[in-house]
């Protein structure tokens, strides 16, 4: 019985320990660079995940938007968050993409998963966001239909049939997104 008990005992120290490195690398994952998880192709599997777009989010200014009316567009479906350095550093990119490829069907939508839309509205317009920046504070429900979200930003590339063809984790160049956006145009 003693044996018993320090086995599960042993077996618990080692389950905390594993989340605490998993929990403690991902960050460093995301602040080095590294993309997690990403296809190196710029095609769409046939067999992809299909993206879920029956949500609606408020933008920060309280409007609703669904992701429906954006079905038939490639889209940069970015997950990201105020306090992120990666993000931050990334989101200039995105807006030159959008501004770019929009008028070809491109999209860029910003989740942000951690502020309230006052917050959001000021941080937006000081970095320029001139593409939606949608509310995902509180949000499992569409965060866990496009998770797993293991750090941030998360950023997804989606084709005009709405196949998920790339997940970037971390932080990535804007010259890789777009080499995947264009072969999707």
């Amino acid at each position: 019985m003693k044996t018993r008990l320090v086995l599960v005992g042993i077996r618990r120290v080692k389950r905390i320990a594993l989340a605490a490195v998993t929990v403690a690398a991902a960050p460093m994952l995301v602040w080095s660079g590294i993309r997690a998880v990403a296809q190196e192709t710029a095609a769409c599997e046939a067999d992809g995940k299909k993206a879920d777009f029956s949500f609606t989010l408020k933008d920060m200014n309280g409007r609703d938007v669904r992701l429906n009316d954006y079905a038939g567009n490639v889209i940069l479906l970015d997950f990201w968050a105020t306090w992120c350095a990666p993000c931050r550093i990334e989101i200039p990119g995105f807006i030159e993409l959008h501004d770019e490829y929009g008028p070809q069907g491109f999209s860029v939508l910003g989740v942000s998963v951690d502020d309230p839309p006052d917050a959001l509205q000021t941080y937006a317009k000081e970095l320029g966001m001139d593409y939606p920046v949608l509310v995902g504070n509180g949000r499992d429900d569409v965060k866990d239909a496009f998770g797993p979200l293991v750090g941030f930003p998360t950023t997804l590339i989606i084709a005009r049939d709405g196949t998920i063809c790339s997940r970037h984790a971390g932080f990535a160049p804007k010259e890789q997104f777009e080499e995947e956006i264009k072969a999707l145009l």
